[in-house]
């Protein structure tokens, strides 16, 4: 994943195992990794109420804008950690007493609408881990600015043991993405003064 790969990175370049931390969290923030759950609950307090969540659809749509918490860049199914987070969730929540609170009740109204739009359902855009575990650390009073946290703490064993593996081989060399120019191969130089 993102976090990962951008701490071997940083570990490839002989940096300590902080170094590789600071990068590790700084990709894990991007609301396009683990700063996904923490918009998720921001899109569930702007609609508000489960009788908004058809609208804000319609004007997500209408705008060509993502519905934060759908789809996977990898899973083009049902996320199966999804799968296993939302049984959490219930179970938590019945836990906690609070499985009819409002948060959650637009939640299940979005999931439900959105499971039975036909763009959705054409577009395999489903319910990811996100959209679940947002709503759990939140139930379980988590503020939201800890929701990256939370998810640096289950993931800090995984990248330790990266560099470990790293430094014990001597062979590693600095981490340098493969790129292919896929550009025109001839073009002519233009000037500066006639851009």
């Amino acid at each position: 994943n993102a976090s990962s790969f951008a701490a071997r990175v940083t570990i490839g370049t002989k940096a300590g195992l902080y170094d590789a931390f600071v990068t590790a969290i700084s990709t894990l923030s991007g609301p396009a990794h683990g700063g996904a759950a923490e918009d998720v609950m921001k899109m569930i307090e702007e609609i508000g109420e489960p009788e908004n969540v058809r609208n804000y659809i319609k004007a997500k749509r209408l705008n060509k804008e993502p519905v934060t918490g759908f789809g996977h860049r990898v899973y083009k199914n049902y996320d199966p950690r999804a799968k296993v987070m939302k049984e959490s969730a219930d179970e938590v929540l019945e836990l906690l007493g609070i499985s009819n609170n409002r948060t959650l009740q637009v939640a299940k109204e979005l999931e439900k609408i959105a499971l039975e739009d036909d763009y959705f359902v054409e577009k395999k855009l489903y319910p990811n881990i996100d959209f679940y575990s947002g709503i759990v650390m939140k139930s379980l009073g988590f503020p939201m600015d800890m929701f990256t946290v939370l998810f640096a703490v289950g993931r800090t064993v995984g990248w330790v043991s990266q560099w470990n593996e790293m430094i014990e081989d001597t062979s590693q060399r600095i981490g340098r993405p493969r790129q292919l120019y896929v550009g025109s191969e001839h073009r002519q130089y233009v000037g500066i003064h006639k851009r």
